[in-house]
């Protein structure tokens, strides 16, 4: 690849786990409304919007809604997710993650993260990282989801840096498909027999040295 110019992150599942607190949200949502929302329904909501994910849901209970019904549920649902995340420490931070990016400043690697969060820097607040990126690019600066290329391509613009010079780390199927679509290397974070599309795949940034990623 091109010199190795930037490092792009996604936030859930790669920096900091809180897939269980959405799904403790949403699964909250579903029994309220009759019905239940298991585990392994829940991987369908992996790298989804918040209204895609809703109407996955709903459509897994077979309740219908209006538009204001789920601009309501919607917002329940957040309310309900930001209480958990309200009690996140930095010993959230899955493992390799801050010192990966910790090497990256130490290397002169720019750094970014890349999600469809809209509570991305409240969660980077709680787990003491808020300050450790060049550029976050989350939910409230996108307006189209994974496997589009926009968030990405956003975050290597305020990077300043072309996108064949940048390295996204993605633990989701529709991210991996994001980084490809946007010209970008990717790592994936995760199982290789799910994440086929990535150019490497490592259980976690513990498992990878910035060496490695500049020789992909």
């Amino acid at each position: 690849m091109k010199e190795l110019k930037a490092c792009i992150f996604d936030l859930d599942g790669v920096i900091v786990d809180t897939a269980v607190h959405h799904y403790k949200a949403w699964k909250r949502l579903a029994n309220s409304l009759g019905f239940d929302f298991t585990e392994e329904q829940n991987e369908q909501l992996k790298g989804v919007s918040r209204v895609r994910s809703l109407e996955i849901i709903l459509a897994i209970g077979n309740h219908a809604a209006t538009a204001g019904e789920q601009e309501k549920m919607a917002a329940q649902k957040n309310d309900w997710y930001l209480e958990l995340i309200g009690q996140m420490t930095p010993e959230d931070i899955l493992p390799g993650a801050k010192e990966f990016v910790e090497a990256c400043k130490v290397e002169g690697i720019k750094t970014a993260i890349g999600s469809a969060s809209k509570n991305t820097l409240t969660i980077l607040s709680k787990i003491g990282l808020d300050k450790h990126f060049d550029a976050i690019v989350d939910g409230n600066k996108v307006t189209k989801a994974k496997p589009d290329p926009e968030v990405f391509l956003n975050a290597a613009k305020e990077l300043n840096v072309e996108a064949s010079a940048c390295v996204v780390f993605e633990d989701a199927i529709a991210g991996v498909e994001a980084a490809n679509n946007a010209g970008m290397r990717c790592v994936g974070i995760g199982q290789p027999a799910v994440l086929t599309q990535a150019n490497a795949v490592v259980p976690s940034l513990a498992s990878i040295t910035l060496n490695e990623v500049k020789y992909l």
